[in-house]
């Protein structure tokens, strides 16, 4: 049974309307990918949404939220197992990659993670993903995602009928996002990340021109606060042909993890599909 999204007035979105907003969005990627090829390219590129969006079900659905903290409207999806219910699952909120949105993680493996959870035995839980930016945090910009992580999106989960949030993930950008999240919150029973987009020095988080200066970049950097995610059961994985490689190997030595990957791969979609599985299996033996 198909179900419409809605928006962040609780309006219905058609199939029709979906189809014809992820058309809009495909030619603004092409025109930034058009711009992109007149400056030198810092980094790893980021990463599209996906370009066929996934069939909305009951267990899948996508709505349109607007965030205060953030200045702007959201995307907000919510991915739970097939044939199980949605009502009083605890929740593992995903944090997307640069570039991208929060419908990213429909095109990447994320249900049949969840699938393979429930199958082995572990209990249920859903996937919460919401649009971010700016390495997740506050830059000084008008648009504080952390805040909307912290004080939104409970709320709007609650409001569809799951628990808040218990653990994070996150590729990439998303990585360091998840990572600052559980600086703030204790009460976590795990984290993942992936690819994490960390920084081992000012010149190459500056590099990035998000941070307003050394003082802004140092405060949120997760590597530099390592002590402060003690208590809290993460997981790491990296390809070793990752950008960041060197910045998450060191993040495996310093915080000694309860599970730390440097594996084949590289920081790309193929990446964090292949180690969805087994990070969502990790979530899942600690969420409840």
């Amino acid at each position: 049974m198909r179900r419409a999204a809605a928006d962040g007035g609780g309006h219905a979105v058609s199939r029709r309307g979906l189809l014809l907003g992820a058309a809009a969005l495909g030619g603004t990627a092409l025109l930034s990918g058009c711009d992109a090829e007149k400056r030198p390219l810092v980094g790893p590129p980021p990463v599209a949404p996906p370009n066929s969006p996934t069939p909305l079900t009951e267990a899948v659905t996508v709505q349109r939220m607007r965030s205060a903290a953030r200045n702007r409207e959201v995307n907000l999806v919510i991915i739970a197992p097939d044939k199980v219910s949605r009502v009083g699952l605890p929740v593992c909120v995903a944090l997307h990659g640069r570039g991208a949105d929060a419908r990213t993680f429909l095109d990447l493996g994320v249900q049949d993670a969840l699938n393979k959870v429930v199958a082995a035995g572990l209990p249920g839980f859903a996937v919460a993903a919401v649009d971010g930016d700016n390495y997740w945090v506050d830059v000084g910009k008008g648009d504080d995602p952390q805040r909307m992580l912290s004080e939104e999106l409970p709320g709007w989960l609650a409001q569809r009928q799951v628990r808040p949030p218990s653990a994070m993930f996150g590729i990439s950008m998303g990585g360091f996002g998840a990572l600052r999240y559980a600086r703030e919150h204790k009460d976590l029973k795990a984290v993942a990340v992936a690819g994490a987009a960390l920084f081992v020095s000012w010149p190459d988080a500056k590099s990035r021109k998000v941070f307003a200066d050394r003082a802004q970049w140092e405060s949120h950097e997760p590597l530099l606060h390592t002590d402060e995610l003690n208590g809290t059961a993460t997981g790491v994985w990296c390809g070793n042909s990752d950008p960041f490689a060197g910045a998450d190997r060191k993040l495996i030595r310093t915080l000694d993890p309860a599970v730390g990957k440097m594996i084949p791969g590289e920081h790309n979609d193929d990446f964090w599909r292949g180690v969805m599985p087994e990070a969502l299996k990790f979530v899942g033996e600690r969420i409840t």
